[in-house]
This record gives structure tokens, C-alpha cells and sequence, in this order.
């Protein structure tokens, strides 16, 4: 910490970071709160997806199963693209799922069974929880990343910053207190030892 001029001017200065530093602490317990309430909706959506999912792969393989077929769904299509958006969370740019794209590879419906196109209708289903689950968790990670340092500046602020500040003021304060209480005493002195020479003069 550097050393703290005892002077107006410092006090001035120091008065004015400290009004800074309690204006913008709210704001950031504010962005706190955004970016916690932020993470268990992303959180609720994760688990909801991923419960979807579970669901979908559960009725596949039953569905698959019934059939006994072994036929690799995959191969009959390829994904070309994942769309996404941006958008803001708390002053934090985040990933947004909008949609895939496919590429359907043709094939000879005599050579396969009926419900390959529900199944591959099943298959885009699947890869696009998959690809909104990456984004989901994508979108968490930034969005904790975000949390820990507000968290650290708010800690530097309310347990650094301000208190240090304080303190600063405080010593300035009773420097220039005593200062000024300094400046009486020589005074009084100074007018008692006028008052005495003139006393003796007039004698």
C-alpha cells in the first residue's frame, strides 16, 4: 500500500474513491444475484433435457430391440451444422441453441424396414438434446466463470478496498486534527507572550 499524503487534497481524493467504491458494490451484489438466479435456471434446463433424453434413448432401444434389426441409423444421415444465437446474461455473452442441420443421405426404401423414418426422425431428436445439453453446460460454465469474479472484485471492494479507504480517511482526519489543534495552542501562546512583552513595556 502506498504511503498516504496527510494533506486536503489526499482527503478530497480518498472521500471521493470511497463514494466509488460504495456506489458500485451494490451493483455488483446486484449482478451477483442475476448470475446466481441465472445458473439454477440453466441447471433446471440441463436436468430437464437430460431427463428427456434418458426417456428418448429408453424408448429407442426398446423400440430397436423389438424390431431386431441391426441397422446403423447414423449412417443414413450426417449432421452439417449446429446453429446458435447469442445472448446476454448480466453483461456475459452466452452461447444459444437454435437448431441443427442434416444432410439425409438416400437410400432404397425397399431395403429397409418401415420404421426407418421414424427412426431417424428419432436419431435428430436424440443429437439435438445432445448438442442443447453441450450448450447448456457451455452456457454454465461461462456463467460460474462470471460468478467467481464478481465475487472476488466484491470481496476486494467490502474487504479491501472500502476498509483501507476508511482507514485513510480516519488518519487523515486526526492528522489534520491535530494539526489544527497544534495551530491554536501556538496561537494562545504566541498572543500570551505579545500580551506579556507589552505588559512589561507599559510597566
Amino acid at each position: 500500500m502506498a504511503k498516504i499524503k496527510l494533506t486536503k487534497n489526499e482527503l478530497k481524493k480518498q472521500k471521493d474513491a470511497l463514494k466509488r467504491y460504495t456506489r458500485y458494490l451494490p451493483t455488483l451484489e446486484l449482478k451477483k444475484q442475476q448470475l446466481l438466479a441465472e445458473i439454477r435456471r440453466v441447471n433446471d434446463e440441463i436436468a430437464a433435457k437430460q431427463a428427456s433424453l434418458d426417456k428418448l434413448k429408453a424408448q429407442l432401444a426398446t423400440w430397436i430391440s423389438v424390431f431386431a434389426e441391426d441397422i446403423d441409423l447414423s449412417s443414413l444421415l450426417e449432421l452439417k451444422d449446429v446453429i446458435t444465437d447469442t445472448g446476454n446474461i448480466a453483461g456475459i455473452n452466452i452461447p444459444l441453441f437454435q437448431k441443427l442441420e442434416f444432410e439425409e443421405k438416400s437410400y432404397d426404401m425397399m431395403e429397409y424396414p418401415l420404421w426407418v423414418d421414424s427412426g431417424l426422425v428419432a436419431v435428430k431428436e436424440t443429437v439435438a438434446y445432445e448438442k442443447e445439453l453441450e450448450i447448456l453446460n457451455e452456457q454454465e460454465s461461462l456463467i460460474q466463470e462470471e460468478l467467481r469474479t464478481t465475487v472476488q472484485r466484491i470481496n476486494l471492494f467490502d474487504k479491501v478496498m472500502i476498509p483501507r479507504t476508511k482507514e485513510a480517511i480516519k488518519k487523515i482526519q486526526i492528522f489534520m486534527g491535530d494539526q489544527d489543534t497544534a495551530a491554536v495552542v501556538r496561537g494562545k501562546i504566541s498572543k500570551n507572550k505579545i500580551n506579556k512583552k507589552k505588559l512589561e513595556e507599559s510597566a
